[in-house]
């Protein structure tokens, strides 16, 4: 297995700057997902990564080694893109041998591991076919297992499902973590599908124009985003933020919401961090899933209902402010109602409203 660690890492073309200071340590073993969306700064450090292009700035090491001026080809990373790169006049048999034979293994272990990989990736009915007629999902099946086959220390892969079709990309998100586990490999993948980097990765790192926004288990980064970009970018619909400003009553500290109406007194750390700022004003934010609503006459309108299986979004709010809050599909809401909304105090995220930054507790 090997570390990834890149260090104050930079990429320009020309005077665009793609990717602006970049920190990071991938360890050993460690499946990390780079998130953003298109145009972040993703696919250009894992092109880097790979040794596709070379940092303007900075510097990227493998363990200790420097990866200054190592060739793609020496730096014993496997890769699969978003378009599968497949030999389409060759079979899966002889796709999946297709490494093993460039580093000129014997046959018999060339076979062993050609059907242990078809195995783990449900290909063997196939392996005698040709590669041309196959569908694309089993085309990209057949990329990562090419590439996984030559067991490389790193693993990385560019958006590799997102040419495929719902159902199976969910098989492949189990398939892939499944994967990883066996062979212990460091793996980086690029996504824009938080989806994806929720469900496999054990760290996401979310990226936005060429800056890195924050870094942490899929858990963390969901229930403590660093900033508004990262509260609103992860969770589907994303985190609720409403531009407020603080006020004190008594011995307590609430958020004065305009249309919304005063939060509930904030929880007492929460409290202490707003009470020592000096702007007031701030964003409230809360997820959809922390709140509830209860039909009240003359509260806040509810404009739209979306009824999805078994939860409802439903919006709530006048003019251009509005929030979403998800319920069970039995809730008996109507567009056209009015109801009260409660959030869970445990559950309220302040942001800087000028900066955008998390306002943490002390």
């Amino acid at each position: 297995m090997t570390s990834i660690h890149l260090e104050n890492l930079t990429k320009s073309f020309g005077s665009f700057q793609a990717l602006k200071t970049m920190e990071l340590k991938i360890e050993d073993g460690e499946f990390v997902a780079l998130l953003g969306p298109s145009g972040c700064g993703k696919s250009t450090t894992m092109n880097m990564i790979a040794g596709m292009e070379e940092p303007t700035s900075g510097r990227i090491r493998f363990d200790d080694r420097d990866m200054a001026g190592v060739s793609m080809g020496k730096r014993g990373v496997g890769f699969v893109f978003q378009n599968y790169a497949i030999f389409t006049h060759m079979s899966v048999y002889e796709n999946l041998a297709y490494g093993l034979r460039v580093r000129k293994l014997p046959e018999s272990e060339i076979d062993r591991r050609v059907k242990a990989i078809a195995e783990f990736l449900q290909l063997t009915p196939m392996l005698k076919q040709p590669s041309a007629k196959l569908s694309v999902n089993i085309l990209q099946r057949l990329a990562i297992g090419r590439s996984a086959i030559v067991e490389p220390a790193i693993f990385l892969l560019d958006e590799p499902l997102s040419n495929v079709d719902a159902a199976f990309r969910a098989v492949m998100r189990t398939e892939l973590k499944h994967l990883q586990r066996q062979f212990k490999q460091t793996m980086v993948y690029v996504t824009h599908d938080q989806l994806e980097a929720m469900t496999m990765a054990d760290r996401i790192a979310v990226m936005d124009h060429g800056v890195l926004q924050q870094t942490g288990s899929p858990v963390e980064v969901y229930n403590n985003p660093a900033n508004t970009f990262v509260a609103g970018f992860l969770g589907s619909p994303g985190m609720n933020l409403i531009k407020g400003s603080v006020v004190e009553e008594g011995s307590s500290v609430l958020i004065d919401m305009g249309e919304f109406g005063k939060s509930a007194p904030l929880p007492g750390a929460l409290a202490t961090a707003v009470r020592a700022r000096k702007t007031r004003d701030v964003h409230y934010g809360f997820r959809p899933e922390q709140a509830s609503l209860a039909a009240l006459e003359g509260g806040l309108p509810i404009f739209f209902v979306e009824r999805i299986g078994a939860r409802t979004i439903v919006h709530v709010g006048r003019d251009k402010a509005a929030v979403k809050v998800v319920l069970d599909n039995d809730n008996g809401l109507e567009a056209g109602m009015t109801a009260r909304l409660d959030v869970n105090p445990g559950a309220v995220r302040l942001f800087d409203a000028a900066s955008g930054q998390a306002i943490r507790e002390v």
